[in-house]
This record gives C-alpha cells, sequence and structure tokens, in this order.
C-alpha cells in the first residue's frame, strides 16, 4: 500500500513538474541539455588532443611509445579524480560551479602544456589542469541531466554522453591539420584560448533552478541495490570494476589508431580519420542505445553492448588492411557507444538521485581509469612484443570480465525477484 502511495505521489509531481516552464521534461530541459551538449562537446578535446599529438609528442622529446603514452594515461587518471570533486560540488552547490572551474583549468593546461620543455612537464599539464578540467563536461553534465528527465532520462543521457564522442569526432582531423600547419605547440596554445572564450558563456546558461531538483529528489522513482540482494556499497564496487573492465578494452583502438595506422604504413593521418570515424559511429550508438535503455533499462543495454564491443575488437585481430580498418572502426564505434552511458542509468534506476552527482561521477572515474590502464598496457605491450596483436587480446580478456559481471547482475536481480519471501 505504501508503495503504491509512493507511486502516486512520483507520478502526481512529475505530471506537475512536466507543465511547469522551468520543470521536469519540460523545454527548457530540453534547452539546457543543447547547452550542455555543446559544452561536452568543447571539452572534450582535452581527452582527443592528446591521442593526435602521441606520435609528434613522441619523437619532438624523443620517448619510448609506452612513455609517450603517459600524457594520456595522466590525464584519464585526473579526469576520473577530477570527475570526483566535481561531482560533489555539483551535488551540492549546482552545476555552475564545476563547470566554471573546470573551464578555467582546462585553458590554463592547454597553455602550460605548449609550453612544456620535456615530457614530465607535458604529462604534468596534461593530467592536473587538462584531464581535470574536461572532467566537468562529462560525469557532473550527465548527473545533472538526469535529474532534469525521467520519461526521456535514457535518451537524454545518451545526448550528454554522445558530446563526448561528437568531440572525438569533430577535434582530431582539426587538431591534426593544425599540427601539420602550425605544429603542435600554437594548436595547444590556440585550443585554451577558444575553450575559455566558448564555455563561459555557455556554463551561465545552465545556472542551476533548485525547485527542480526538489521535486526531482522527492520523487520515490528508484529502486534499491536490495533488489539484487546487495549492499549498495556492494553494489557500487561491482560497477566501478565493470566499468574499468569495459574501458581497458575500448581504450586499444581508441587510443592507438593514430600510431597503429603509422607502423603499419598508411601514416596517422589515416589513423585520425579512422578513429573520427569510429566515434561518430559512436555517437549514433549511443542515441540509439539511450532508446534501447528507456525501454530495457540500463543492466541489458550494458551486457548487449559489452557482448557487441567483443565482436569488433575480434575482428580486429585477422584484418589489418586499410579498408578493412576502416570498416571495424565504424563497427567498433557502433557497437561500443552505449556501454558508459548505461552506467548513469544504472545509478539512477538503484540509488537515491540526491547522490546522483558523486555516484555517477565514481562510476565513470573507474570507466576513465580504464581508458588510463589500457592505453598505457598497450603501449607497454607494444614495446614488449613489436605488435598490437596481444594489446588486442588483452583488451578482449577485459571485455570478458565486464560482460561477466553485467550477466551475473542480471542472473542476480532474477532470482532475487523470484526468492519467496
Amino acid at each position: 500500500m505504501a508503495d503504491a502511495r509512493n507511486r502516486a505521489a512520483a507520478v502526481r509531481l512529475d505530471s506537475e513538474a512536466s507543465n511547469e516552464p522551468r520543470g521536469i521534461d519540460s523545454r527548457y530541459a530540453w534547452l539546457r541539455l543543447a547547452a550542455a551538449l555543446t559544452l561536452s562537446t568543447i571539452g572534450g578535446v582535452g581527452m582527443w588532443a592528446v591521442v593526435v599529438v602521441l606520435p609528434r609528442v613522441q619523437m619532438d622529446f624523443g620517448v619510448a611509445r609506452s612513455d609517450a603514452s603517459l600524457p594520456y594515461t595522466l590525464t584519464m587518471i585526473g579526469f576520473g579524480f577530477g570527475s570526483i570533486v566535481l561531482g560533489r560540488l555539483s551535488d551540492r552547490f549546482g552545476i555552475l560551479v564545476p563547470l566554471v572551474i573546470g573551464t578555467a583549468a582546462l585553458s590554463l593546461g592547454f597553455y602550460a602544456a605548449s609550453y612544456s620543455s620535456n615530457i614530465r612537464l607535458f604529462t604534468l599539464a596534461q593530467g592536473l589542469l587538462i584531464g581535470v578540467g574536461s572532467s566537468a563536461t562529462f560525469g557532473p553534465l550527465l548527473a545533472d541531466a538526469s535529474l532534469w528527465f525521467k520519461r526521456r532520462r535514457g535518451i537524454a543521457i545518451a545526448i550528454i554522453a554522445s558530446g563526448n564522442y561528437l568531440a572525438g569526432t569533430v577535434w582530431p582531423p582539426v587538431v591534426q591539420h593544425f599540427i601539420d600547419s602550425v605544429g603542435w605547440r600554437d594548436t595547444y596554445f590556440a585550443i585554451g584560448i577558444f575553450c575559455v572564450l566558448s564555455m563561459l558563456p555557455l556554463a551561465f546558461v545552465l545556472k542551476p533552478h533548485l525547485a527542480v531538483n526538489e521535486r526531482t529528489t522527492s520523487a520515490v522513482e528508484w529502486r534499491s541495490p536490495h533488489s539484487f540482494g546487495l549492499s549498495p556499497h556492494a553494489l557500487q564496487v561491482l560497477l566501478v570494476i565493470a566499468g574499468l573492465a569495459c574501458c581497458v578494452a575500448m581504450s586499444m583502438p581508441q587510443v592507438h589508431m593514430v600510431a597503429y595506422c603509422g607502423d603499419l604504413g598508411y601514416g596517422p593521418a589515416r589513423g585520425a580519420q579512422m578513429l573520427s570515424l569510429m566515434l561518430g559511429f559512436g555517437i549514433v550508438s549511443r542515441l540509439t542505445m539511450g532508446w534501447v535503455c528507456d525501454r530495457i533499462g540500463g543492466l541489458r543495454t550494458l551486457r548487449l553492448g559489452s557482448a557487441l564491443q567483443g565482436v569488433a575488437l575480434l575482428l580486429y585481430l585477422p584484418f589489418d588492411g586499410l579498408f578493412s580498418l576502416y570498416v571495424i572502426s565504424a563497427l567498433f564505434g557502433l557497437f561500443q557507444g552505449g556501454i558508459v552511458p548505461s552506467y548513469a542509468i544504472i545509478v539512477r534506476e538503484f540509488f537515491s538521485p540526491k547522490e546522483a552527482g558523486t555516484r555517477v561521477s565514481v562510476v565513470l572515474t573507474a570507466t576513465m581509469f580504464g581508458m588510463a590502464l589500457g592505453g598505457w598496457m598497450s603501449g607497454a605491450l607494444f614495446d614488449w612484443t613489436g605488435s598490437y596483436k596481444a594489446a588486442f587480446v588483452n583488451g578482449l580478456l577485459w571485455n570478458l570480465l565486464n560482460l561477466s559481471i553485467a550477466s551475473w547482475l542480471l542472473y542476480r536481480r532474477k532470482v532475487w525477484r523470484t526468492a519467496p519471501a
């Protein structure tokens, strides 16, 4: 009886909020979504510029491939820790504060990196400033969007998450063009100026409105982790491990495609095109999976995406021709794009919305650590074996771990729901 009253209250609150000019699922919520998508696309340059510049940095500083991969690794670590800290700030003060902090850090980071005299200073600028700054435009924005939508939460989060891949589609060829034209240092300096001029005005569009957050958090719209027979801590840990594993697997093609094509003799420009193609299809995947997620839930979407990502990784092993790599890269983007947004949906399904900023950011931090670890591991395996074959096999094994966790949670929930009281 109490559950029925709670559900009725939630429906009534949603109905009232959706009819308000600035309520849940309102036109204003969609306007915020458009501004957030633009911010995510611009801020995503922090993740992708370092991927494109990797061969030039390696040559400029005269370091090994694994050492040249460390800036990306530290960028992802900074992205992860920054996401948690800025996510907590978002829960407490609203999204504006972390966005202003992130914009300042991102711009200063590109400026500092452009003047770095060695690989250590470049790596520190990437991790401590660029990585932290970029994090404001991913996890905190995803959590903020989840508070403004209910009926279309899956597609809304998918749209925001697509900003990261839209950045990966737009930025690599742009950055590569300017690196070839004016060099990587001037390119980095110009990116820093562009970020501060474009992101600060957009940040103020997202100034929070407390009434919406109060209505969202008052509605009973989430299920307890005890739905699995697990404590909240245990479920969080499993999601963290799953996020780490899937992104170790994901990182091999995304981080090393430019270098991989250079090693095969196709040139870094071809690799940048493949990366752009991969992430462009990733946008399609994220939007499609967002639609799917609204219908089958976050966990089933995670299992589906993980299985398909494993198939795409497997295809890289026997095929390395130019045309084959273009096709497989497109498939990889199409298959794996919906995985990371599904974690935000799972968190919103099984944890309180009052904890959205922190818990979503913790899980997404694990995915960033996975990208960081996987990017470094792939470079180290290349240095050890002289080939990327072992790196692809390593990715497949981590992907299997992710798929196993998703499948076990679905099985556990089914068993727990059918168990006698």
